[in-house]
């Protein structure tokens, strides 16, 4: 098969071959057979071979604990590597590259139907960075489908704020187009071939152009594209790289539920986390892309997951030559909150289903990887386990560790009930769990850390309870961590494929 070819697929009926797009079906049913075969043989095993399972369980949950471990120490470091960059003078260290001046940033902004609030404090957020602003082209991204309601809110917004930048875009994503999904992915895919031509007026070389993707949401630091630019320009081979900040849920933290912070504040520390593993990481959410990728590689407009999958199409089309550079320096956007309780958790279940269709990405990883010739067979199988392990694990650990634990011992009868193994099982793995508790209490301290001032007429007691609402973790993984993963892993394993959720953004 042509690379053009594969590296477009979305999803088996793309593909044309009989033979290719069975061996791709397959690849999109592995992931569920895997998590639902260590769940269902847990169950099946607890009751035939019992003591098996105990083994099982008690080598998971030392597993589990040096994973935890393991994590944590990167947590840490990559804490203080944050906290670290917000205080250096970026600007000032950016002006030691003689041709720093000459660096564009173009700043997608993809909008449905959020309030105009909410896409005003962005574009504030952009008029107070310390980066010239005269290199600065700022792109509202608007979809026909949301209406013409938010044109009218896009043009008044464009008075308020086009002067405030090199240049001022408004591009509109048409509804229904084929081959499409609709969705942020498709709708910066479109305002990218917008800015593309404005480019090209202009004359700006592209190797002089970061394209930012970023949710409507996304409020930067004010250093944050001097920073950037500094790590751009101080890159060998630069142009075969993307750039990941860490995302940080503080927009609204004050106002979400202590569930959806949980959730967020995790997701935080888990890029945190990747971030010091640079060799696994891939593009997540907001991102930095240079121009040239941006339009020779072309940015996905049929899939979901778009943030992660330009990253693969990119690690693809070159080969493996293609990297992510983290940076250690943040941007701000908002944890799930919804006008009531109960459509918060729907919600955040919803948006936490929507990320696990990133396994969706495992099928086109490794198909790419069969086409791939020349792609080195240690990135190949290094990849693969990294890809396959995290998506198992968020389908099944919680669940493993905190209920189906204990199956052994309630199913496996009067003969393993008296043995020692019997015994020992609840005692070996509630003292390596209790161990892991260190993990949790980790998250903790940095949550509160992590958390920005306190707004007028919200009580000092609030920063307790972010503090004490880690004692949910153990549900929360459950509930927005195993359940979701397990139902986009079956939803893909059934073929029934996922379109774009966009999650809803409130301000009160």
């Amino acid at each position: 098969m042509d690379k053009k070819d594969y590296l477009n697929i979305a999803q088996a009926s793309d593909i044309q071959q009989k033979k290719e797009r069975a061996i791709y079906r397959l690849l999109e049913i592995f992931p569920a057979m895997l998590s639902l075969g260590t769940l269902i043989g847990v169950f099946l095993f607890s009751w035939l071979a019992p003591s098996l399972v105990a083994i099982f369980m008690i080598c998971f949950s030392f597993y589990y604990l040096l994973r935890i471990l393991y994590f944590t120490l990167h947590q840490v470091v990559g804490y203080f590597k944050v906290k670290k960059h917000l205080k250096v003078d970026w600007l000032q260290a950016l002006k030691q590259h003689r041709n720093w001046k000459n660096i564009y940033h173009v700043i997608i902004l993809p909008t449905y139907k959020e309030g105009e609030k909410i896409i005003q404090e962005s574009l504030d957020s952009l008029k107070k960075v310390d980066y010239p602003r005269e290199k600065l082209i700022v792109v509202l991204a608007l979809e026909e489908r949301a209406g013409k309601d938010i044109l009218d809110i896009a043009k008044k917004i464009e008075k308020q704020y086009a002067r405030e930048f090199f240049q001022f875009l408004i591009t509109v994503h048409p509804k229904d187009v084929m081959g499409e999904i609709a969705g942020k992915g498709s709708n910066v895919a479109w305002a990218g071939n917008e800015v593309k031509k404005m480019i090209d007026n202009l004359k700006i070389p592209y190797e002089n152009i970061l394209i930012s993707s970023f949710d409507i949401d996304t409020k930067v630091y004010s250093q944050y594209f001097s920073c950037l630019a500094w790590y751009y320009l101080s890159q060998e081979n630069r142009q075969q790289a993307s750039y990941q900040p860490v995302p940080i849920y503080n927009n609204n933290i004050w106002r979400a539920p202590f569930f959806s912070r949980v959730v967020s504040t995790s997701n935080t520390f888990w890029q945190m986390i990747m971030q010091e593993r640079s060799e696994k990481l891939t593009t997540y959410s907001s991102h930095a892309i240079p121009a040239t990728i941006f339009f020779k590689v072309g940015y996905p407009n049929n899939v979901v997951c778009d943030d992660s999958h330009i990253f693969w199409k990119a690690y693809l089309y070159y080969d493996a030559n293609y990297r992510v550079v983290p940076i250690y320096y943040s941007v701000s956007m908002d944890a799930v909150d919804s006008p009531n309780f109960l459509k918060t958790i729907l919600n955040q279940y919803r948006q936490q289903r929507r990320w696990a269709w990133g396994v969706a990405e495992i099928p086109y990883i490794l198909f790419g990887f069969l086409q791939n010739k020349k792609i080195p067979l240690n990135e190949k199988i290094s990849h693969t386990f990294t890809i396959l392990e995290g998506y198992w694990s968020w389908a099944t650990a919680a669940l493993l560790l905190f209920i189906l634990g204990w199956l052994p011992i309630f199913l496996g009868g009067k003969s393993f009930n008296v043995t020692i193994l019997s015994f020992n099982l609840p005692i070996l793995t509630g003292r390596i769990m209790t161990v892991s508790l260190i993990g949790m209490l980790v998250s903790a301290i940095l949550s509160t850390m992590l958390l920005p001032p306190l707004p007028k007429g919200v009580s000092r007691i609030k920063k307790i309870t972010v503090f004490f609402q880690w004692i949910f973790l153990p549900i929360t993984l459950i509930l927005f961590g195993s359940f979701p993963a397990l139902d986009a892993q079956i939803r893909l394993m059934l073929g029934k494929y996922m379109g774009f959720w966009v999650t809803e953004k409130l301000r009160k």
